[in-house]
């Protein structure tokens, strides 16, 4: 009698590792960002998971352990890897942080797979940034003969460019001598990727330049969790229904409430909010402008003039639960990203639209074109405080424009960003990948 077919790599459990120090995890607040929800996914589906982070915490700025229960709570295991502290994001500290985490990941993997004690991974997946990590994972995947799958999650090193001392010309022909040994380690890590995943078309698409044509590739946006947020009130005869309970600012004599979420660094626009606040103040546009985040600029914002008719008011660094009631409580979410940081979908927008909120978008490219496609909202020119004053002003001015975008958005992340479809398909594209490599 003739053995049984043996049963498809891609419908076999998987022993999968996900490499990525950056996101929280459980333990540090709701709802799963893209590792967490990955991690969930794969796990539901029977596959042994494990994610590999860091005893820093990226975003906290503080040292963390791993919560007891998590295999049983969550069906996946976290490993903490020992890594120094930092307090700046762009600092030499930082990058000796990341190779702390590179160098002691791929040796606890090592001592454990020979100890015994771990499964040989059948995928590792580790993100890039930062670099050091997914150059462990490359030659660990080699070693341990497993498919390397590398996700792309932010343009290293072009992103650094725009710290670079001088004008726009002069940081273009000096980044190529001072980036130049990034970009090497980052071609060589994409040449020895199995495949490829991104976050965003853009990064996808920069980073496949340096990749052979037939590389396996996905794009998989951040996301947000729709249920976490109420629908946009409704519109009949696009008239908004009279219920103040659930539109705050449905009259048009109420402030426009709006929302920035999001660290207050270099790299986002946020000083050109505090002129557009002074603007719209001369002009009587009433607005309240709710900022919630923390960082460098925080000080200089708190100082600004709070008289006139647009306020700014700052929560600091919310939790989950806090952050997503004051998007709840908004009509408007703020963009305010500059351009040459190379975000192309930033969180905070994937959270705006989830929540239903007209986005105010200061991104061209990928954002823009999705903001678009689906009457999201509208563009302003970053740095441009006139440009931010009047996109505001004109969703204050016309209500039923404004709820007729916040269907939009919420359309926007229905199609686009809901976690509940997109991650399923990022796991389908990760269960063929051993079959295909086989």
């Amino acid at each position: 009698m003739p053995s049984p077919a043996p049963e498809p790599l891609a419908t076999r459990p998987l022993s999968i590792w996900l490499v990525n120090p950056f996101d929280d995890i459980p333990g540090e607040g709701l709802p799963p960002l893209r590792y967490w929800t990955l991690a969930r996914i794969l796990a539901a589906r029977g596959h042994d998971v494990i994610w590999w982070s860091a005893t820093w915490s990226h975003r906290r700025k503080a040292i963390r352990s791993t919560p007891l229960g998590i295999r049983e709570d969550e069906g996946f295991g976290v490993r903490l890897v020992a890594v120094r502290p930092y307090d700046r994001n762009v600092s030499w500290t930082r990058f000796g942080s990341h190779r702390d985490f590179g160098r002691t990941f791929e040796r606890l993997a090592n001592e454990s797979i020979a100890a015994g004690h771990l499964e040989r991974p059948d995928i590792i997946l580790a993100s890039l940034p930062p670099l050091d990590s997914p150059e462990a994972a490359a030659r660990l995947a080699r070693t341990l003969d497993a498919t390397f799958v590398l996700d792309v999650m932010d343009l290293w090193p072009e992103t650094f460019e725009r710290l670079l001392p001088g004008p726009a010309f002069l940081r273009h022909l000096i980044a190529p001598w001072l980036l130049g040994r990034m970009a090497r380690r980052r071609k060589a890590i994409v040449g020895a990727a199995d495949a490829v995943s991104a976050s965003t078309r853009t990064y996808a698409d920069t980073i496949l330049k340096e990749a052979p044509a037939d590389m396996p590739r996905h794009v998989c946006q951040l996301g947000a969790y729709l249920e976490e947020f109420p629908a946009p009130p409704r519109l009949v005869n696009h008239v908004p229904l009279d219920d103040p309970t659930i539109l705050p600012s449905a009259a048009a004599e109420a402030p426009l409430q709006c929302v920035y979420a999001g660290s207050l660094e270099s790299g986002q626009d946020v000083e050109t909010l505090v002129a557009a606040a002074r603007l719209l103040s001369a002009t009587g546009v009433a607005v309240t402008l709710h900022v919630a985040g923390t960082g460098k600029l925080e000080a200089s914002l708190r100082s600004a003039d709070q008289s006139g008719s647009c306020r700014l008011q700052f929560h600091g660094l919310l939790g989950r639960q806090e952050y997503a009631h004051l998007l709840r409580r908004c009509d408007v979410g703020l963009v305010l990203v500059k351009p040459e940081s190379l975000v192309a979908v930033p969180y905070k927008a994937c959270d705006y639209a989830a929540a239903g909120l007209a986005i105010v978008n200061s991104l061209p490219g990928e954002l823009q074109t999705l903001v678009d496609e689906h009457a999201a909202g509208v563009f302003y020119a970053a740095g441009n405080a006139a440009s931010l004053a009047r996109a505001i002003a004109s969703l204050a001015g016309d209500r039923a424009a404004l709820l007729a975008m916040r269907h939009g958005s919420r359309r926007l992340a229905a199609t686009v960003f809901d976690r509940e479809r997109t991650y399923g398909r990022f796991a389908d594209w990760l269960e063929t990948l051993p079959a295909d490599r086989s």
